[in-house]
């Protein structure tokens, strides 16, 4: 059955607070713990008003290889000083030799409507440690049908759940019937738990961002061409291209040493076999041969 619209869907509402007080009663503990359909009205009604996008922020720096460490620990405390119904910490790793972090990143949950203010800090702070941003993203994803469709499904679920509760308070029907309104229940609470659940998980990434930072080491201050720098930039490469001269002699030589090893026995063999063929030039020289 499709969904019903927002204008229209809240109509529900009605026949679950006709429910008397003998069949709420019956309601187990954990569902009327949850919010009644009033409250789901109220946020449905919100959401008509205005679109629930969901964004994602993510910033890259570039800086020293001995800041990457104290400028992710400064955006770290920067986020836990605003608390966790601001800014929560989800993931942080870095990676790298010794006391020196050469790579690093950090997943935080932003409140939504302080996300962007807080990335022009962080990238601020990033400025003043010497690093340079590298790259930067937002991207949004637009939750509003889907927020809408899950609440009037939960909507439906629970008007459901009470009628068959009534079922089961005036024990009208036959015993296979009342067997199955049990049946119906236990399977109704269960989508009822599960759309609360896609609820309340589409709802926290509205209201909270998700921002990925990442940090890495490299030559950041960009600085004037100067007298030396062929020399240097010689130099440096002076002993990869004295590498790549040996490493290419060597495999020259692994080619040719079998075939210079094969050629020697060859002249060798040959020499020792007294020079096969030179034997037909041998005999009476040609001043000694008698003259008739």
């Amino acid at each position: 059955m499709d969904p019903p619209s927002p204008s229209t869907s809240y109509d529900y509402v009605e026949p679950a607070q006709s429910i008397s007080a003998p069949a709420a009663m019956m309601i187990p503990p954990s569902e009327a713990a949850m919010p009644e359909i009033p409250a789901l009205e109220n946020e449905g009604t919100a959401i008509a008003g205005q679109p629930r996008i969901a964004y994602r922020f993510g910033y890259g720096f570039r800086l020293p290889e001995d800041a990457v460490k104290p400028l992710q620990d400064r955006h770290a405390d920067m986020c836990e000083t605003r608390g966790p119904n601001v800014c929560r910490i989800i993931s942080m790793q870095q990676s790298g030799e010794d006391d020196a972090a050469h790579q690093g990143s950090l997943q935080l949950a932003v409140a939504a409507p302080i996300a962007r203010s807080f990335g022009k800090a962080i990238t601020g702070v990033a400025q003043n440690a010497e690093g340079e941003l590298v790259s930067s993203s937002i991207d949004g994803e637009d939750l509003s049908k889907q927020i809408v469709d899950t609440e009037a499904r939960l909507r439906t679920r629970i008007v459901l759940r009470d009628r068959l509760m009534e079922v089961l308070r005036s024990r009208r029907g036959t015993v296979a019937e009342l067997v199955e309104a049990e049946r119906g229940v236990a399977k109704v609470n269960e989508e009822i738990d599960q759309a609360r659940s896609w609820l309340a998980e589409m709802t926290g990434r509205v209201d909270f961002s998700q921002m990925h930072i990442t940090y890495s080491s490299g030559a950041v201050i960009a600085r004037e061409s100067s007298f030396t720098d062929p020399v240097t930039d010689a130099l440096s490469a002076a002993g990869p291209t004295f590498g790549g001269m040996i490493g290419a002699l060597i495999r020259l030589l692994t080619f040719l040493l079998p075939l210079l090893l094969l050629g020697w026995l060859a002249v060798k063999g040959w020499r020792a076999a007294g020079r096969p063929g030179s034997g037909l030039l041998k005999g009476p020289e040609y001043n000694e041969m008698p003259v008739g």
